[in-house]
């Protein structure tokens, strides 16, 4: 049975951008699209009783599938509106079936970044199938140019598989070319050893070390999709810094998530978490190693359940 594309609305600009782009992907993907809607009902003055607001919620709903169905009239889709104080846990239950969950990003700010978490950074990091972000901005235009897919990669090739396949799929799908990033850092002295440095040696130097790296993790999904093109880029450089400085052409940008449980809740790594926030992209995240939800794998997120993946905004 195919999994379906599953988008999470909220009468937003941006969810409405977000299910525009699921739509999209479930027709490429010859994919059901599934809606879900999690709502609350109001009290107090003015506020009406529950079955008017349930109608009114259904109806809107219901208007954003319609405008979804007259653009793209052979898909098949189902909606979900369930009442639930936990939005979160609804959209987790919705992806946890689908094949990507997306959901809509405003993409900018330190505090919108924050405020993510609220319910997209608790969905990234607990989502134990691939999530994509989209902004209110993205248009249909981007992918019909072909514009490139950009992967983050880093560690060992299995580190990485899940969200470097996720990027050929895409890029295959979409007749796009795969960027491959890879960025690293001198070693601290805390970290030289003269085993690790013997490597590089071997390798030419560090650089050239880390471009071997990268066209090992890369090897298998050549030989997979031949006929998508390929840019290896290797660069000195924070990971999230030298992702956001070849990102801003891209359709789609993705990376893998790390995620880890605090005291305040589930929190994503620095690059998951400060890619969508720069309010350009449109990015997947997918759980990374160990193929477990984030709230139970300390290395996690733009392909399936990862030994290495994304989050999309």
């Amino acid at each position: 049975m195919t999994r379906p594309i599953t988008a999470g609305v909220d009468g937003s600009e941006e969810s409405l951008a977000a299910l525009a782009w699921a739509a999209r992907e479930a027709v490429r993907r010859r994919a059901p699209l599934h809606v879900v809607h999690a709502w609350q009902a109001q009290t107090g003055d003015g506020a009406g009783e529950r079955d008017a607001q349930e109608r009114w919620v259904r109806e809107a709903v219901a208007e954003s599938v319609r405008t979804v169905t007259e653009r793209h009239p052979e898909l098949t889709v189902s909606t979900e509106v369930r009442e639930a104080d936990d939005a979160v846990a609804v959209l987790l239950a919705a992806g946890a079936g689908a094949e990507e969950l997306v959901l809509g990003s405003r993409g900018h700010g330190a505090v919108v970044g924050f405020l993510l978490g609220s319910v997209g950074q608790q969905v990234i990091a607990e989502a134990t199938r691939p999530v994509v972000l989209v902004r209110s901005g993205d248009e249909a235009a981007s992918e019909a140019a072909g514009r490139e897919i950009v992967v983050g990669q880093q560690g060992e090739p299995e580190d990485s598989a899940d969200v470097i396949g996720f990027a050929f799929e895409a890029a295959a799908a979409r007749g796009a070319t795969v960027r491959a990033v890879r960025a690293w850092t001198l070693p601290t002295v805390f970290t030289y050893s003269p085993g690790s440095m013997a490597l590089a040696d071997e390798a030419g130097g560090l650089e050239q070390y880390e471009r071997k790296a990268l066209g090992e993790a890369l090897g298998p999904w050549r030989e997979r999709f031949p006929d998508v093109p390929v840019i290896e880029h290797v660069e000195m450089g924070s990971a999230g810094q030298v992702l956001l400085s070849v990102a801003g052409g891209a359709q789609l940008v993705v990376v893998g998530r790390r995620a880890r449980r605090t005291a305040v809740g589930a929190r994503i790594g620095s690059v998951a978490h400060g890619t969508p926030r720069d309010g350009r992209l449109g990015c997947p995240a997918t759980p990374e190693a160990g193929g477990r939800s984030a709230a139970q794998s300390d290395v996690g997120c733009s392909v399936s359940r990862a030994r290495g993946r994304m989050w999309a905004m």
